[in-house]
């Protein structure tokens, strides 16, 4: 094997044209010979490059509108023979076969014309042979033969051959050999994906091929004797918490992350709402307002549970001005994020250089669709995303007395929120703020008791004269098994309950609520979130 190969040859075909004619220019400043093939010859050849066409190559011409053109042996002889294999170098004389020492191609546009809305003829046009076949038989021959598929790398490529007097090293073939395979699995990961989701409409493939990039290595992970990062997937752009920009802070930890898509996931169900606030610790909501602006619906927020939003993650749905900033800064906070900052919040929360502020552009649509992994153990489970939202006329009302319109809404906050917390999950909700959340018990009755703990502890903290759970509407993210978590609420002082219902005992449970004199909601839909 030679550690240098000097580059003479070079096949360039390419859908992405950026920085095509400077990298032309320096491969012929090197004395390497051009070879290509249709719009990618005519861009060289309008830069003033000299270029031989590839059916000059093969003595065949490209056929079929261009689908059959590099699919030739006097092609793929050239890049897959061993240049230290007699018989290979035997063959290549036999059949006049010239070696190809650079191959430069990326693929047909096959993500960006799926995402365009191209008819489906037009998508099957855009998925590339001969190119994943050339940048294969180039990858494999890394040994002899130079391949590159990223327009970003062509001015280390130029680097090599400057620093080698035109040829490549051994390390560096191997590094784009890597990007090349990962390029084609990546390729027909999107087509296979296509084929199984969008085109034959299953939401469960016989074989789902995943390909992410763009690592970026944390500190750790949920523990420090943890390794983490965090890949972006491939494809049409995402819109999340992985694509939001930091304007400030500390890099973003493995806990940051998972807390931050909680508490933006949460936020974006209000995204056409009101101003509203989302507090997060642990992946739960502590506390959750909207108001007439982000300042009141944060105090709201906030006075829910203090305690538990000390080093927390703040979400908004409108944009941050600086009496919100001042207000949010005013406690340890690790993250906060918001669609959009003004100068003068950004100035502010610059003055806490470990708070990272992230930006996150218009929030996620909550009733997208998608899919949503967790790995176990020798597996993965797979299900769609839990976008199922519920209107005012989908539910039924079960009991003698019917809801206000102000216990309609607050059933209504209530319920969106439960949806955001771990099971079991109780919300109670009061005025479009919550007044406790019980989260991640074992039964459904412990957790009503101590959302109502918590509620009680505030209002000691804060000198109210009683807890905001008297008055209260409370959400349970799924039916009541016995009538002792209800008859918790009722202590506490709910007056109005959302559920989903459908338990053997919802007779029992709705004399409960008659007997309390509550108005109860059902919703006909559960949301569980483990």
């Amino acid at each position: 094997m030679t550690e240098n190969i000097k580059i003479k040859r070079a096949l360039l075909s390419v859908s992405d044209k950026s920085g095509l004619a400077e990298l032309g220019q320096k491969l012929a400043n090197h004395g390497v010979e051009l070879i290509s093939t249709g719009g990618t010859a005519k861009a060289l050849r309008d830069a003033g490059l000299e270029v031989a066409d590839i059916s000059d190559v093969t003595q065949f011409p490209e056929m079929m509108d261009g689908r059959v053109k590099t699919l030739h042996p006097k092609v793929h002889g050239g890049l897959l023979a061993r240049r230290d294999d007699a018989g290979h170098v035997a063959s290549m004389e036999e059949h006049d076969i010239a070696g190809i020492d650079l191959v430069v191609v990326n693929l047909y546009p096959f993500a960006q014309t799926v995402a365009k809305g191209a008819d489906r003829p037009e998508i099957i046009e855009n998925i590339d042979i001969g190119g994943p076949s050339m940048v294969r038989g180039a990858a494999k021959n890394h040994d002899f033969v130079t391949i590159v598929t990223d327009p970003s790398d062509y001015a280390t490529l130029v680097s090599e051959l400057n620093d080698s007097d035109g040829a490549t090293s051994l390390e560096f073939r191997k590094n784009m050999a890597a990007k090349a395979f990962a390029a084609t699995a990546n390729y027909d990961s999107m087509i296979a994906q296509w084929f199984g989701f969008a085109d034959q409409g299953k939401m469960f493939p016989d074989t789902l091929p995943i390909i992410m990039s763009q690592p970026v290595e944390l500190r750790y992970g949920e523990n420090p004797h943890q390794s983490a990062a965090l890949y972006l997937p491939n494809g049409p752009s995402a819109s999340g918490i992985a694509q939001a920009e930091q304007l400030q802070g500390k890099a973003l930890s493995y806990n940051n992350y998972n807390d931050a898509d909680a508490a933006l996931e949460l936020v974006s169900e209000f995204r056409d709402g009101p101003p509203t606030v989302v507090i997060v610790k642990h992946a739960n909501p502590c506390g959750v307002a909207s108001g007439a602006t982000i300042l009141e619906a944060y105090k709201e927020a906030l006075a829910c549970d203090s305690v538990s939003a000390f080093g927390g993650i703040i979400a908004v749905n409108r944009p941050l001005d600086a009496a919100s900033a001042e207000a949010m800064t005013s406690i340890f906070t690790e993250v906060v994020c918001a669609p959009a900052a003004d100068d003068d919040a950004k100035a502010i929360f610059a003055k806490k250089k470990n708070l990272r502020l992230l930006l996150t552009g218009e929030l996620p649509d909550p009733a997208r669709s998608g899919m949503g992994f967790k790995s176990i153990a020798g597996g993965f489970l797979l299900q769609s995303r839990d976008n199922g939202q519920i209107a005012q006329e989908d539910l039924k009302c079960v009991t003698k007395r019917q809801p206000s319109e102000q216990e309609m809404a607050d059933c209504l906050f209530a319920w969106t929120v439960a949806k955001h917390v771990k099971s079991n999950a109780i919300v109670y909700a009061k005025d479009g703020a919550t007044a406790g959340v019980g989260a991640g018990q074992m039964n459904r009755l412990e957790s009503a008791r101590i959302a109502a703990w918590k509620a009680k502890d505030a209002a000691e903290k804060a000198g109210w004269d009683e807890t905001r759970t008297i008055g209260s509407a409370v959400a349970s993210d799924a039916f009541f098994p016995f009538a002792d978590g209800l008859m918790a609420a009722v202590e506490a002082g709910a007056t109005a309950v959302i559920q989903p219902g459908g338990s053997i005992r919802d007779d029992e449970v709705i004399a409960a609520a008659d007997e309390a004199g509550l108005a109860m909601l059902l919703t006909g839909m559960r949301h569980f979130r483990h």
